[in-house]
């Protein structure tokens, strides 16, 4: 049987897939995206490289130069409690354990960024449907971690919440 920290290593592997794929992305958009972006289907997908100094999807306040020290500090915060997450959810419970872990894993991503350059955070991904207007905001791969991370967190807690009052009595 496994331990406990065995099934707990999804957390840590998840982490790192997330911060190699994330890393490896970001350098290929700086060495390929500064002559032009690069259209993957037509207007509506396509990479273009931005920097981004402020919150996620170039949402939210910048505090100028200050900015990368504060995100900076709000990652690291929360990535120990995602790990202290992982380490007090059930190891059992696999899908709050790889929503903590991508979730993690985006934060370290982008917390690298802002440690390696004044610029803020590498995004390359710009989606919409037309040059300039009705466009998400461009974003990454750790971005995407972090999305996808918080919505697994979300159905996890939900599905936790639902199943404790069917247990209550009556």
């Amino acid at each position: 049987m496994p331990s406990d920290a065995d099934l707990r290593r999804p957390f840590w592997w998840l982490v790192a897939l997330t911060l190699v794929l994330d890393r490896v992305t970001k350098l290929l958009a700086e060495r390929e995206l500064l002559a032009a972006p690069i259209d993957v289907l037509g207007e509506v997908v396509r990479f273009r490289l931005a920097y981004n100094p402020g919150a996620a999807f170039g949402l939210g306040a910048t505090f100028g130069p200050a900015s990368r020290w504060i995100f900076g500090v709000i990652a690291l915060a929360a990535a120990w409690l995602l790990w202290k997450m992982s380490r007090e959810t059930p190891a059992t419970n696999r899908l709050r354990q790889y929503a903590v872990g991508f979730i993690a894993g985006g934060a370290l991503g982008n917390l690298i960024d802002r440690l390696l350059s004044s610029r803020g955070v590498i995004d390359f991904i710009d989606v919409g449907l037309s040059a300039g207007t009705w466009r998400w905001p461009t974003f990454n791969v750790a971005d995407m971690a972090v999305s996808c991370g918080a919505v697994a967190l979300a159905i996890s807690l939900w599905h936790e919440d639902t199943t404790r009052r069917r247990e209550m009595p009556g």
